[in-house]
């Protein structure tokens, strides 16, 4: 193991996931390569899940005594590790990586699994703005052959949405490539760019509402050049909606020129602080090398589940740090979450 010359990677090394309560190890040393998964229809895990305790009755007690129940969170964190060479690497144990939520270390782990199977309900959003008019045909065309590669008819699901001043759902979920192909080609460029507004509404409309009893992954892949000249809504929120709905969010620029300018910073940040990546092609044709590493990484991910320690129902926003104890391997998963609220 690489020398843990960060203090604070040392100290989580101290108190490593292999430390919680009620967790399996798996054996089998860490491999740079990628797995193939498998999975089912829309829905996903609350950021804090949580789970009824019911208080047993006092002995002697009326059998119809007062039921307590207790606030029982569960947080679900998919995140992906890689090598110095952006290699994916699997094969990690529980043991191979310390948390931090909000500052302290977690009540306890209730899983970790190396994930190539789950489910995906995945976005494509694609900028329909008069700015990348004369590049959208590559946009559809790499678009179209992601969703051939990475969809599974029995287990994921996809939408479309083309965005400029507003908004054009152009397919809702489905597992139906015939219809998904059909609503990316009938899309169409002009207009202006309301990039934080759909970035927004997508995560509040298509992804919030999704529900489910097992872990899924969700994500939206973004074709833009990162550009907003009209949206009502600031980059922050687009952000915390993202999080607040547990969304990965890839982006992928279409800006090719040699150097990065504002819209591909604000790629990164969204990217970054949703536990997704950002790529910049060099070549417009090279859009479609960005769907395929997104493709890759979707299939190579770790699923870790665990009570926090002290969260309150409050609807305030928890850090997440994670990281690798062997400090040749960078992690990536989202910064954090937003606790529920106590229900009225």
């Amino acid at each position: 193991m690489a020398v843990l010359r960060n203090p604070v990677v040392r100290a989580l090394a101290a108190c490593s996931l292999a430390a919680s309560i009620g967790f399996a190890q798996q054996a089998g040393a860490p491999t740079a390569a990628p797995a193939n998964p498998q999975s089912t229809a829309p829905a996903a895990a609350p950021a804090a899940q949580t789970t009824p305790e019911v208080a047993a009755p006092q002995a002697g007690s009326d059998s119809a005594a007062l039921t307590i129940r207790a606030f029982v969170p569960e947080v679900p964190l998919v995140f992906t590790v890689t090598d110095g060479k952006g290699r994916f690497v699997t094969g990690l144990k529980q043991s191979d990586f310390g948390l931090l939520d909000d500052g302290r270390k977690p009540d306890r782990i209730i899983s970790f699994t190396q994930q190539a199977n789950l489910p995906l309900r995945i976005g494509i959003l694609l900028d329909t703005s008069n700015s990348i008019r004369s590049r959208f045909q590559f946009e559809q065309q790499a678009a179209t052959e992601f969703l051939l590669q990475v969809l599974r008819p029995k287990q994921d699901a996809a939408f479309v949405l083309g965005f400029d001043v507003r908004q054009d759902l152009a397919q809702d979920y489905t597992n139906s490539i015939d219809k998904l192909s059909s609503a990316i080609e009938k899309l169409r460029p002009g207009g202006g760019t309301a990039f934080f507004d759909a970035v927004y509404t997508t995560c509040r409309d298509q992804m919030l509402t999704v529900k489910s009893n097992e872990t899924i992954r969700k994500a939206i892949i973004i074709v833009s050049d990162g550009e907003d000249n009209y949206s009502r809504v600031y980059e922050q929120d687009a952000i915390k909606e993202c999080q607040r709905a547990e969304t990965i969010v890839y982006t992928i620029s279409t800006n090719v020129s040699p150097s990065k300018d504002k819209g591909d910073e604000v790629l990164s940040r969204l990217s970054d602080a949703t536990g997704g990546r950002a790529f910049f092609p060099t070549k417009i044709e090279d859009v479609a090398r960005g769907f395929q590493a997104i493709q890759e990484e979707l299939r190579s991910q770790y699923s870790l589940r665990y009570r926090p320690a002290g969260l309150k129902q409050d609807g305030s926003f928890r850090t997440i740090y994670l990281t690798a104890l062997d400090q040749r391997y960078h992690v990536r998963a989202r910064k954090g979450y937003f606790s529920p609220r106590a229900p009225q």
